[in-house]
């Protein structure tokens, strides 16, 4: 039977078959985000996480889908996805578990600089690991599962205005369970909370009207050369562990890396130094003449394995979860890459 025919119910040959296509990249962009954020980082050295993975996925996989498509509907590009990156960052910590100025949430106080009641270190730790993490990196990978899709929606807008409901009730469940679970009776002060909307605003207004109307250079350059793909791998699985061991302690434990070596607010200027220079590459190597898949998958893989690493020193537990887990992202990468060998 040819699938493409047109039928009663709709006169569109393919539409039913493109249709189906479209939400299997929708929940697979639900459960990438998911898996990135959270099920190959913090579950691996807190494996109780697992528990939370209905509202895990309400929270990461709707918020991050809404993002997406709202980006491609207006015709904006990597830069519009940073920017919701951040302000998906404000909801999540600010407005929802409330640990960007919490004094007890996840012990974040104590792990660098905390003043005017706002931890600092916490907050630019958690910009990396959402706008990276929970952002971009699923979503290059379903742009790679589903290129065919790369510039068009995956939901009609009944299904978008569906995903956005569920996703401010994610963050109505962080924080009625997360945050009042891990720091009952807290409240963020009124005039945090008013910022917050106010940042969540301007954020979204600056990704989705100013920079769909400006014209970034994203040309490829068949000047510019970028690195072996091995190179990119290596590169940014040392810059990602740079980042998070100079915000964070180690399998999120008591101690940091470096102990006091650092002050608190050199911390803040040496992960930077790491962040700032690796988007650079970053952007001058997707830009070079010989940019590939290939390229792209070692860039995923070794921010995915470096995070993954991260956490195992939090326990003996932890150090076998993160190898098995580490060695199922390389294994569904280098079977991504022969698949895309193969296209």
């Amino acid at each position: 039977m040819n699938s493409d025919r047109a039928t009663a119910a709709d006169p569109r040959p393919g539409h039913t078959r493109f249709e189906r296509g479209r939400l299997r990249a929708a929940w697979t962009l639900v459960l990438l985000t998911t898996l990135c954020a959270e099920l190959t980082f913090t579950a691996v050295a807190v494996p109780i996480t697992w528990l939370l993975l209905p509202l895990l996925m309400v929270m990461y996989g709707a918020g991050i889908l809404v993002i997406r498509e709202a980006v491609v509907r207006v015709g904006g590009g990597w830069p519009s996805l940073v920017v919701l990156g951040l302000a998906y960052q404000v909801a999540e910590d600010g407005l929802g578990l409330q640990a960007l100025t919490s004094p007890q949430m996840y012990g974040a106080a104590d792990w660098g600089l905390r003043a005017f009641g706002i931890n600092w270190t916490y907050w630019e730790s958690q910009i990396g690991v959402h706008v990276v993490l929970s952002v971009l990196l699923p979503i290059m990978i379903a742009d790679l599962l589903f290129p065919n899709l790369r510039n068009q929606t995956y939901l009609r807008t009944g299904g978008f205005v569906v995903t956005g409901v569920l996703a401010v009730l994610g963050v109505l469940g962080l924080r009625g369970i997360v945050s009042a679970t891990e720091d009952p009776g807290y409240r963020t002060p009124w005039g945090l909370t008013v910022a917050y909307v106010v940042a969540l605003a301007l954020l979204a207004w600056t990704a989705l009207r100013v920079l769909p109307r400006l014209r970034l250079p994203d040309g490829v350059r068949s000047d510019r050369r970028a690195p072996r793909p091995v190179v990119v791998g290596i590169v940014s699985a040392y810059l990602t562990m740079a980042f998070l061991t100079t915000l964070l302690p180690l399998g999120l434990g008591p101690d940091l890396l470096f102990g006091d070596m650092m002050s608190p607010g050199l911390r803040l200027i040496v992960a930077a130094m790491a962040a700032i220079p690796f988007g650079w590459l970053v952007l001058r190597w997707r830009r070079a003449g010989n940019w590939t898949d290939g390229h792209r998958l070692w860039l995923i893989g070794g921010i995915l394995v470096s995070h993954t690493a991260f956490m195992m020193p939090a326990s003996p537990i932890s150090a076998v979860i993160g190898l098995i887990t580490i060695g199922l992202e390389v294994a569904l990468l280098m079977a991504l890459g022969r698949r895309l060998a193969r296209a």
